[in-house]
């Protein structure tokens, strides 16, 4: 993956990514006062190759000005019809608002529909209001079954389009 959204540019995790993947999203979990979990929900940041890379999933980060400012995930999950569980999406404080997390995820739906997968799992927290917003606002339906201890929601949406 790379692409460009404004002056972003949203490309693959490589593994000097790593520290800075990690600091952008344990730094946007204490802002809403979630906390960074790397024995726990957050050891798939500090394992991309492992949960990512090696099940057919992909993990992306943002640059601006040569700054990671953001991360987009997916890997394969065993819920649902030829499932992926969308994670990790997050971006700084400094660059909400400006489209870039719809933008993220129409591009993480358009690479699941590219690999065939049928089926895509969010889970997130009721604190992440923009988050909740922005997936209910994009086709995902309320659905149970939250796996994650941080998390109180779980979406599911369908890209297979019924006839």
């Amino acid at each position: 993956m790379k692409n460009y959204y404004q002056d972003f540019l949203i490309r693959d995790w490589v593994q000097s990514d790593r520290t800075r993947a990690a600091e952008v999203i344990s730094y946007v979990l204490s802002e809403y006062g979630l906390g960074w979990e790397p024995k726990g929900a957050d050891r798939d940041v500090l394992g991309v190759e492992e949960y990512y890379l090696a099940t057919g999933g992909e993990f992306w980060v943002i640059e601006h000005q040569s700054q990671l400012v953001g991360t987009g995930a997916y890997y394969p999950i065993n819920r649902g019809e030829k499932a992926v569980e969308i994670r990790k999406m997050y971006l700084l404080p400094s660059i909400r608002g400006l489209g870039l997390g719809k933008y993220l995820l129409q591009q993480l739906e358009a690479a699941i529909a590219e690999r065939g997968f049928e089926q895509i799992w969010i889970e997130t927290a009721s604190v992440l209001v923009e988050a909740v917003k922005l997936y209910e606002s994009n086709g995902y339906t309320p659905a149970t079954g939250v796996k994650t201890t941080r998390c109180d929601r779980v979406y599911v949406k369908s890209l297979v389009k019924h006839k």
